[in-house]
């Protein structure tokens, strides 16, 4: 589940402040029950635990169902969701201009996968699924979603700036999840991103989510397949390399060789990862964030020729 920060958001937060309800998440997560056997669990009465239940089920949460028991059919709550997201609001930086660079996922000039792996863009499956073979068919252009269990796919990355421009952060924002035939809310992976020949980091990704329907996916998706992702955030300066807030890299941006007029960027499962839970790309039409592999250049003007990648302005706690 994705909510903004925002008003409408307000069910969710109110749904999870409180402590009696954080129990039934934490009862549900293991198996279904109804309202007397949450009230006994939690010590509570019928009534009381029936206010708390509803109050999860309008922020949808939970959900109740009508199921056969030996009294007749009876309702028992199930757990709906097995990741909250809250997206907060893009910080922006005005000192700074910025170019943009969306790289369709379909799009990669390198790649070796092996199976569960697959592709579908949004009219189609592309090719045969688990057949390595298809990541090299033409129509792999139009891909909007695809996925692996171990391997890479490797992108070319135009670099815009111009001779006067002078690069103060970089931004790469992508919708990623591990790999897992039939989807598995709980299966770690361990991705690595390579940039320019160098490691920036490794993000863990907790699973291959199923749960809910992705809001961009077609109506032709299988409820089965892959449905969404966590969005990935990765930030490059002079500080450093961060992925979603975390710092996975101290290197100058010189080290990174980002200078050069193309990048390579790999998104990778090796072998030797501690968790092999393969990896789920999502492009524009999938998943819940109209995303490619989106690149974003902040930089500043020159003061002459020289002065070129100095330290950013921005202050180390604002990255």
């Amino acid at each position: 589940m994705r909510v903004p920060l925002s008003e409408e958001s307000l069910p969710v937060f109110e749904a999870i402040s409180s402590s009696t309800r954080i129990a039934i998440i934490n009862l549900l997560s293991k198996k279904r029950m109804n309202v007397k056997e949450l009230a006994e669990a939690l010590n509570l009465s019928n009534p009381v635990t029936a206010k708390h239940v509803n109050i999860l089920e309008k922020a949808g949460i939970i959900k109740t169902e009508r199921i056969p028991g030996k009294a007749g059919m009876q309702k028992q709550s199930i757990l709906k969701v097995d990741l909250i997201e809250i997206n907060f609001p893009e910080k922006v930086y005005p000192a700074y201009e910025f170019y943009d660079v969306s790289v369709p996922i379909g799009q990669y000039v390198d790649f070796y996968v092996e199976p569960t792996c697959g592709l579908a863009s949004i009219t189609e499956q592309i090719g045969d699924y688990d057949e390595p073979k298809y990541f090299a068919d033409p129509r792999r252009s139009e891909a909007s979603i695809l996925w692996f269990t171990k391997g890479f796919v490797e992108y070319k990355v135009i670099n815009p700036l111009g001779n006067m421009d002078r690069l103060q952060m970089i931004e790469i924002t992508m919708e990623l999840s591990s790999e897992f035939p039939t989807g598995n809310n709980n299966w770690p992976s361990d991705i690595t991103f390579t940039l320019n020949g160098m490691e920036i980091g490794t993000w863990l990704s907790l699973g291959d989510y199923v749960d809910v329907k992705g809001k961009l996916n077609p109506d032709w998706w299988q409820s089965t397949m892959n449905q969404y992702g966590a969005e990935v955030k990765i930030r490059i300066t002079n500080h450093g390399v961060w992925i979603n807030g975390k710092q996975t890299l101290w290197a100058r941006m010189k080290e990174l060789s980002l200078d050069k007029t193309m990048y390579n960027f790999k998104i990778e499962v090796k072998e030797e990862a501690e968790h092999v839970g393969g990896c789920t790309i999502f492009g524009d039409k999938f998943g819940n964030h109209p995303t490619n592999i989106d690149f974003k250049f902040y930089y500043s003007e020159k003061s002459n020729l020289e002065d070129d990648m100095l330290l950013p302005e921005l202050p180390v706690e604002s990255v």
